[in-house]
């Protein structure tokens, strides 16, 4: 039997002598073998895992010991094209890393191969690159439109909002009174407009004109207002009435007294109908109830100009030409919150349908501002001068913005993202203060009405999300489109 000692120095001698490191008398050689490190895969994932976002034409120096990742030759590290099956066709890990690859280190060209394969530039990382990319990529890798995988998604342009009204009616004796509400349209896509001692119907489906009622020559129409569901129809007289109409029959269903002076204000919630007055008063009447009035909310010292229910039916905001905005609830006969810092009358008020408490304003033409409140925690949020005179405010139901209307000095229509209040578009064309405003049940139309007699109708908000059947049957949510063109309401 051969010596084991022998045969072991036998293969020592007939083995190459691999040379040896001059290491510290604890470190054994096997510590140091390339084949006891990670993976080169590991070591490329965490130079490649940092974010940058490079400067779209300057020369971009990294820190001394950070290389720059689009400028180092990471061909050196020999990272090859995923593998594919004897199909022809990737596996999904080589699709992927395919992608990543391409995101990382950009899509392989022939320049490219030519300068990473040079054997002038033997260095593995560069600290400095010649880049030119968007400002506008989001992406970490950014903008690249040829590499292949990655949808960029287009730059969103801004909303563009007609200038011009798209329908015009004429609307003879419409009154220019500021303390009034004579336009107000239907979740049935009717409009009702108060001209003189009648009240008007225009079907926005048909454009059919109907004449309402006629209240006679020692009375006239001094506010409309349409229920939340339903035909029926309340209209404010100036002797101190309330009438209330059945639309679909053309037919008057009550008449409820309690105000001694005009009835400038309308605002329902559900069968519970409120109404403001030149007595400084606001009633509450169910008109289910025998009584024409449940209660009496006094607070305001002048005329009661504006009263809006917000969305849920549970606050009540009422505007008056004693400058005053006040909340009140369901139950209260005084105002739970009394903000007093418009200097103005305070006609135009809004809820908004987006958010629980948040409640706009506007002043009159010595105050010209809107302001926004939350009502919940009873702050004030802010405030915007617009420069004239706010008659109106309505926010869209589709999209986080309103619309205010204006009389003196402008005469304008301003259409407001919010919060940031920035101006989305201003229309004009009306010659007098535009007093009165409502807006389409689907959201996307606006009527708006002034002194020079004319009702204008203009598109300014965007269909909802998910379009459904409008309240002519249609899927083309446009109002009135079969009749374009100026008309007359009477």
């Amino acid at each position: 039997m051969d010596d084991p000692t022998t045969v072991s120095n036998q293969r020592n001698q007939s083995a190459p002598e691999t040379p040896r490191l001059n290491l510290p008398a604890r470190m054994s050689d096997s510590s140091v073998y390339l084949e006891n490190l990670p993976s080169r895969t590991m070591h490329i994932n965490r130079l490649i895992n940092s974010n940058y976002n490079s400067s779209p034409s300057r020369t971009i120096y990294s820190d001394r010991f950070i290389p720059s990742r689009s400028g180092s030759n990471f061909a050196l590290f020999d990272i090859s094209n995923s593998p594919t099956s004897a199909e022809g066709k990737e596996d999904g890990s080589g699709t992927y890393n395919s992608l990543l690859r391409a995101a990382l280190f950009g899509p392989d060209t022939p320049d490219k191969k030519d300068s990473l394969g040079s054997p002038a530039c033997r260095n593995i990382f560069r600290y400095k690159t010649e880049t030119k990319r968007s400002l506008h990529s989001l992406s970490p890798f950014g903008l690249d439109e040829s590499v292949p995988g990655i949808i960029h998604s287009p730059v969103k342009a801004p909303r563009k909002v007609p200038r011009s009204p798209y329908k015009v009616l004429d609307a003879p004796a419409l009154q220019d009174d500021f303390y009034l509400n004579l336009v107000d349209w239907s979740s049935n896509n009717v409009l009702a407009v108060g001209l003189g001692n009648c009240v008007y119907l225009w079907n926005a489906c048909s454009s059919k004109v109907t004449k309402l009622c006629d209240l006679g020559i020692d009375d006239s129409v001094c506010s409309v207002g349409w229920a939340q569901r339903g035909t029926h129809l309340a209209v404010g007289t100036s002797n101190g009435k309330v009438q209330i109409w059945d639309a679909s029959r053309c037919r008057r269903i009550r008449t409820m007294e309690g105000h001694r002076l005009r009835v400038g204000a309308l605002a329902w919630s559900s069968s519970l109908l409120s109404s403001g007055s030149r007595d400084k008063s606001i009633l509450q009447r169910d008109i289910r109830a025998q009584d024409d009035f449940a209660s009496k909310l006094s607070g305001h010292k002048s005329e009661v100009c504006g009263l809006k229910w917000s969305y849920d039916n549970r606050e009540l905001a009422s505007g008056g030409n004693d400058n005053k905005l006040f909340v009140w609830n369901q139950h209260s006969t005084q105002p739970v919150l009394k903000y007093c810092d418009h200097t103005a009358a305070v006609k135009a008020i809004a809820w908004s349908p987006h958010l629980h408490g948040l409640l706009a304003s506007g002043g009159g033409t010595a105050d010209r501002c809107i302001r926004f409140w939350n009502t919940t925690t009873n702050a004030h949020l802010s405030c915007m001068d617009t420069g004239s005179q706010v008659c109106n405010l309505v926010w869209s139901k589709n999209v986080n913005e309103l619309v205010s209307t204006h009389g003196y000095s402008q005469n304008q229509i301003i259409v407001w993202r919010y919060p940031t209040m920035s101006k989305l578009a201003t229309l004009t064309g009306h010659t007098y203060r535009v007093l009165y405003l409502a807006i389409s049940p689907d959201g996307q139309t606006i009527v708006t009405g002034a002194g020079d007699e004319t009702l204008r109708f203009w598109n300014v908000f965007p269909s909802p999300k998910s379009q459904v059947n409008d309240t002519c049957g249609n899927t083309d949510s446009e109002i009135g489109a079969s009749s374009l063109g100026r008309t007359t309401i009477r």
